[in-house]
């Protein structure tokens, strides 16, 4: 069974989130979310527990587990996402933790996702030119170093990158897609009751 963590930290944002971890449950995917703290404000660290994180719009989501390198190894996941929302994004993609955990998955062939903002730990990590997508609100942060996309899902080798909450559900079944196979998806997609039409 594939095993995924999706990070977390004050200021994610909450529908990212939400969306990705039940779609992956909804899988059978083994899903463990992972507290990230913003080291230059924070009483957290070192903590067994983690606290609960306030997302972007305020709601506080209880995570599994407190980040810790050594238990968060590509040898015992399958993939890794970092959802979006500006803070969240920020104390993410700036964590030198984090860039390590991104650029191990990435060499050992395992799957990263990033939605929204949290594209910018493509940058901060170092990944090489290639296609990516984000919120329009990072775009140009983004653009020169990459191949950037409008497209709502742009999958890159290992690099899964999508545009905000709104392109979450694809995001989501395109992960799905590619840890579990097409067969899944279906399966997963039909009791989800999107509107006829809908485009994924």
């Amino acid at each position: 069974m594939p095993s995924a963590l999706i990070l977390l930290a004050d200021g994610t944002e909450e529908m990212e989130f939400t969306i990705t971890y039940d779609t992956f449950v909804r899988a059978g995917i083994q899903t463990q979310s992972v507290f990230v703290p913003n080291l230059a404000n924070s009483q957290a660290a070192g903590s067994v527990s983690p606290p609960a994180a306030k997302g972007s719009r305020g709601i506080n989501i209880m995570p599994d587990m407190f980040f810790d390198a050594s238990a968060c190894s590509p040898d015992k996941y399958d993939a890794l996402v970092i959802p979006g929302g500006a803070k969240g994004a920020e104390t993410m993609s700036k964590s030198s933790e984090v860039q390590s955990l991104v650029k191990a998955f990435i060499e050992q062939k395992k799957y990263v996702g990033m939605i929204c903002a949290g594209s910018l730990a493509a940058l901060t990590s170092g990944l090489p030119k290639q296609p990516l997508t984000s919120h329009p609100g990072v775009k140009d942060k983004l653009v020169n170093d990459f191949e950037y996309s409008e497209e709502p899902v742009v999958v890159s080798g290992t690099l899964v990158t999508s545009r905000g909450p709104g392109t979450t559900f694809p995001f989501a079944l395109t992960m799905v897609e590619l840890l579990c196979g097409k067969e899944k998806r279906k399966e997963v997609h039909g009791p989800m009751v999107f509107p006829a039409g809908t485009p994924w």
